[in-house]
């Protein structure tokens, strides 16, 4: 009898047990109306718990309004963005998958355009039709380059307000309902931005100690987090352009971070510190190209981690567990191409060939047709790959 796919075994987190090792990863919609979800955001999760997945992540919430990358930012700085939260943490529990949501503070990276509207630094026009730029907050007064805005650099009594924030934000998000947590500490937001050399010229503890603030977030994060649920962090593996570090000195972030309370690395690169990187080392981009980053961290560490990156096709997924180098997968932009990718890599694996994992409103509708419209679609799938 052919062995199970790791893909689709269950996977226990402290208290919480999802169904398989398939995450939707936090994607931001910039579609929220003052921080608050809305019937989107709920059919927009609930579809990929609907579509198989084991844990669905809501996009980073700023835990500061100015933490906002742009107006349409979700947010948990405050307690009215709880029920709106809570509708879409419910609906995707409701189908069968763990609600996650990803906390955020985009740090000098605030402030911006939606994506369909540029995404450059918010200027008049856009003040104009009513969205203006506001103060942005870095651990340096450093623009991320020429045309953005130099933001604020805090004294340590603000930067401990700041890591309060965060502690808040986690409290809100379990108040909401969700069953895990993760932290954006990457793509050169705000966490990121302390860790890094370039934006973090600070001269006191938080500048020589550029791991204090990350170390400080997680511990205000698990003091306000229940010990019962997982607690997730997204980091950059690895940033070495401009003068930035490499995969050992994650480790050792890493390692301590294990030690406050993180169980699961989301292992990520890019989104780089700086808009217009100078020099240094980029990390190329192809099929799983966080793979090996991901297994060496994994090795040295034994924290449990979570694949991201270019994962596509199922067999890539399986063969990332399988040869050790992350715990779960996240799918990010595929699973906005196909919302169905967990239930139809099930099939793929040959884990189920008879619907059964579908939603049971959609099941018997696919079943009956199947002996019809499966050939079919086999022999068109087969036209296409040859």
């Amino acid at each position: 009898m052919m062995s199970r796919p790791q893909l689709f075994t269950p996977l226990p987190l402290r208290g919480v047990n999802a169904r398989n090792r398939v995450a939707i990863s936090p994607m931001q919609q910039y579609s929220a109306v003052d921080g608050c979800a809305n019937d989107w955001h709920l059919a927009h999760m609930a579809r990929f718990a609907m579509g198989g997945a084991g844990i669905v992540f809501v996009g980073a919430s700023a835990v500061e309004q100015r933490g906002r990358n742009t107006h349409g930012d979700l947010g948990l700085w405050h307690d009215d963005h709880v029920e709106p939260l809570a509708r879409v943490a419910r609906a995707v529990q409701a189908s069968g998958a763990v609600a996650g949501i990803q906390l955020g503070h985009c740090g000098r990276k605030a402030g911006l355009q939606k994506w369909w509207e540029g995404h450059g630094p918010l200027n008049d026009a856009d003040a104009a039709r009513g969205e203006a730029a506001w103060p942005t907050v870095a651990p340096s007064a450093l623009a991320v380059g020429p045309g953005w805005r130099v933001p604020q650099e805090p004294d340590t009594t603000e930067v401990r307000r700041i890591v309060q924030a965060w502690g808040d934000a986690a409290r809100r998000a379990h108040d909401a309902g969700f069953q895990a947590l993760e932290i954006h500490g990457a793509h050169g937001y705000l966490v990121h931005q302390f860790l890094h050399p370039v934006s973090n010229r600070r001269q006191d503890p938080y500048g020589t100690d550029r791991h204090r603030f990350a170390l400080e977030v997680a511990e205000a994060v698990r003091r306000h987090w229940p010990e019962a649920l997982p607690l997730f962090w997204r980091v950059s593996l690895a940033d070495p352009r401009d003068g930035g570090f490499e995969l050992d000195e994650t480790i050792t972030l890493v390692r301590a971070l294990q030690s406050r309370g993180v169980d699961v690395l989301d292992c990520s690169s890019g989104g780089g510190i700086s808009s217009y990187p100078t020099e240094g080392k980029r990390i190329a981009r192809g099929l799983e190209f966080n793979a090996d980053m991901a297994q060496r961290i994994r090795a040295a560490t034994g924290i449990m981690t979570m694949g991201v990156g270019l994962i596509i096709d199922p067999r890539h997924a399986e063969n990332y567990l399988a040869q050790g180098q992350a715990d779960l997968v996240a799918i990010g932009r595929e699973a906005l191409f196909n919302p169905n990718w967990a239930v139809h890599a099930e099939i793929a694996l040959g884990a189920n060939d008879d619907y059964a994992s579908w939603p049971r409103q959609y099941r018997m509708w696919l079943q009956r047709r199947a002996p019809v419209a499966d050939p079919i679609r086999t022999a068109a799938r087969d036209r296409t790959l040859a």
